[in-house]
């Protein structure tokens, strides 16, 4: 009777789990011959070699490298009118908020958006408070690996992350700990941001953009009417990349050109989205 063949991928080559089985049927390797593997084996495509060295890198990834910072949170106050908290909700197309009440180290809990949209167009008086669910809350040290177990257990799908002073410091939520695994995932609120630049309101008294890192410099100067250096790098993220001399972390700032730029979205592979305002002007 012939052996049964090896399952495949479809390209006629043995399956990723066939051939990382067959690799490890002797004895254990250690982390660094795991990674030496992933990096050599030529039969696994770009996007299995990401995703193992993702797997491998949560472990020793902790909450504060990925976690969105404080200033960047989108919450709502427990004193906000109900037409003020949809408006948030709908503007920002998440479907989970802190909810806090004098600042931002004051949680109180969080809001899920279906528990509030239930109510609406009804005649039934409802609070804020009373839709309160608790608020998990992590330190900034903790391992990704531990949290995404965590989160598996307790089946929250958002944590408040805190500093060693007991100061909120950011938060992360499930998807952001799998992107650290997988790579970006795309929803539908992702498809309505696809424009490359579009204004984002004002911060500070000043004028916002969001735009998507891949965004081609000479698109970037004919947009904002400037002339950043295009000889060398081909888009904005590329450029902020050079200026910080590695791949900053979500929430990290850097100024050059007339224009600050802080990363919005980015994992330990690329940046995928940077807010812009101009430094004078």
């Amino acid at each position: 009777m012939n052996e049964k063949p090896p399952s495949t991928s479809g390209s006629g080559a043995p399956g990723l789990v066939a051939r990382i089985r067959r690799a490890f049927s002797g004895e254990p390797w250690s982390r660094d011959e795991i990674q030496t593997f992933i990096e050599s084996e030529v039969e696994l495509d770009a996007e299995e070699k990401s995703m193992l060295t993702g797997v491998l890198e949560v472990s020793e990834t902790q909450v504060r490298d990925v976690m969105i910072p404080r200033s960047q949170m989108v919450v709502i106050n427990i004193e906000d009118e109900f037409d003020e908290t949809l408006k948030t909700i709908v503007e920002s197309g998440h479907s989970r908020f802190p909810v806090i009440g004098e600042d931002r180290d004051e949680v109180l809990g969080v809001l899920l958006a279906k528990d509030l949209l239930r109510y609406f167009g009804s005649d039934d008086e409802i609070t804020i408070r009373k839709l309160l669910r608790p608020a998990a809350v992590i330190p900034e040290s903790k391992r990704l690996n531990a949290l995404l177990k965590e989160f598996r257990a307790s089946h929250n799908h958002m944590a408040i992350v805190v500093d060693e002073y007991g100061g909120v410091a950011g938060l992360l939520t499930i998807e952001d700990v799998l992107e650290e695994i997988v790579g970006e995932i795309e929803d539908e609120h992702d498809d309505e941001e696809a424009e490359f630049i579009r204004p984002d309101g004002d911060r500070n008294g000043k004028p916002s953009f969001a735009v998507r890192a891949l965004t081609r410099v000479e698109d970037f100067n004919e947009y904002f009417e400037c002339e950043l250096a295009d000889e060398e790098y081909d888009t904005i993220g590329g450029l902020v990349m050079h200026e910080l001399g590695r791949l900053p972390r979500r929430g990290e700032k850097v100024h050059f050109g007339g224009f600050e730029f802080a990363v919005m979205k980015a994992d330990k592979r690329r940046i995928d989205a940077l807010q812009v305002q101009r430094i004078n002007g």
